[in-house]
């Protein structure tokens, strides 16, 4: 009976770990930018006639060694001018995430030459 119950609450655990990963952002690397302007707005009308934009980011990158690369994402919203991201990519340039940070936050190389 014990075993069982061990057995149970051990999987529920493992269950609960596997749904909480962010699989977008796992193992990815990471390149930095300071957001300028909106390359470009796509814009998508629903069958409801509601009209949905995402906001189309082409910029170059730099990796923590401040290695540029050139990188394409979007977002729902527009981004504030000037904010810093942390891109989180994929086959060097396909962008699966991204989170706004401090500038202390961007590695050394890389923020002398944003």
């Amino acid at each position: 009976m014990k075993k069982g119950i061990i057995a149970s609450l051990a999987l529920i655990v493992a269950v609960i770990g596997l749904v909480n990963i962010d699989w977008q952002r796992l193992g990815k690397d990471h390149v930095y930018v300071q957001v300028g302007e909106v390359t470009e707005v796509e814009e998508t009308t629903l069958d409801s006639g509601d009209i949905v934009r995402r906001y189309v980011y082409s910029v170059e990158a730099l990796t923590k060694d401040g290695d540029p690369q050139t990188v394409t994402f979007t977002a729902a919203k527009e981004l504030r001018s000037g904010a810093y991201l942390k891109l989180y990519v994929k086959n060097k340039d396909e962008v699966t995430s991204y989170d706004e940070v401090s500038v202390a936050d961007v590695p050394e190389a890389a923020r002398e030459k944003l």
